[in-house]
């Protein structure tokens, strides 16, 4: 049977374009700057709320009331489109009536014309995608019991902080943290009251450090704040502070039962970020040599 006897095909294109589930566009700027829309149809929900009419004859205020925080970079994309002729690529979020914002993908090819550059092109609904990467992410760079940044997260924040350190000769320090004896506490109380431990250390930890202050999980009971903006003696301090706070803390089973010992070290200026971490690692094994639950340093 031929397919026309099954699906009607339309005979023009304003039958199918509201099916689309996106916005079929041509985008003008002159070269004053002057922006409009020549055409701009489409399905989906977003031309609900869009005044068409107003984004035919000065799309400029609309653009920038709808793009938000994401307009310096909309308009830096059109304009590196419109200076090289190359194809216009980039992202917004949307907002949306009684709705969270969604994420429109915008691709479209530029051409010269006599009074500036036109661009045709598509708009789609990308909230989906977007929230598909950011849970995707967020596994990629989040330590599943306890919530906190992996290590991976950690390095990528770690290189971040060093970079800038040694650009502005601010300061930078680490703490390295263990639970002690906590292979006996395991022992002694349950592998899920161990785990019930180390999600309630990230909590208290988080609460008891600074906002810019990142803890993060290595691996086992083992943990690290990276302190941005801290010299050494102020980082001893805080740690101090944190190993108080645990001690007397009652995780479940009466303080006392749960103790930290802490290296910290602080970064010396384009050091590699190994010889940081393992002066960190070597103030932490002399915290546990010493008789555990204090915070040593390493100059």
């Amino acid at each position: 049977m031929p397919v026309n006897d099954i699906i009607p095909v339309p005979q023009s294109a304003d039958c199918f374009i509201p099916q689309i589930p996106g916005v079929i566009f041509q985008f003008h700027r002159s070269h004053s700057g002057h922006m409009r829309f020549l055409y701009l149809e489409g399905g989906g929900a977003a031309l609900e709320y869009i005044d068409r009419e107003q984004l035919s004859q000065d799309a400029s205020p609309l653009i920038k009331h709808l793009t938000g925080n994401d307009h310096p970079q909309i308009m830096s994309a059109i304009e590196r489109s419109a200076r090289w002729m190359l194809p216009l690529t980039t992202r917004f979020r949307l907002p949306f009536p009684q709705d969270k914002p969604h994420w429109i993908a915008v691709s479209a090819n530029p051409e010269p014309t006599t009074s500036g550059v036109c661009w045709s092109g598509i708009m789609m609904d990308i909230s989906a995608q977007v929230s598909e990467e950011q849970r995707l992410r967020k596994l990629c760079d989040t330590d599943p019991l306890t919530g906190l940044p992996n290590r991976r997260k950690l390095m990528v924040h770690l290189t971040h902080l060093a970079s800038l350190s040694a650009r502005h000769g601010t300061p930078l320090s680490i703490m390295m943290i263990d639970i002690d004896h906590f292979k006996q506490f395991n022992d002694q109380w349950g592998h899920l009251q161990g785990d019930s431990v180390l999600k309630e250390l990230a909590t208290q930890t988080q609460a008891l450090l600074r906002c810019e202050d990142m803890v993060a999980r290595l691996g086992g009971e083992e943990f690290m704040v990276v302190l941005p903006l801290t010299p050494l003696q102020q980082c001893h301090k805080l740690a101090d502070r944190l190993r108080d706070a645990i001690a007397n803390y009652d995780f479940g089973i009466g303080s006392g039962h749960v103790t930290l010992s802490i290296g910290v070290a602080e970064y010396r200026c384009g050091e590699p970020l190994v010889s940081l971490i393992e002066r960190a690692d070597q103030a932490l094994y002399s915290a546990k040599d010493v008789g555990r639950d204090c915070v040593r340093l390493l100059p």
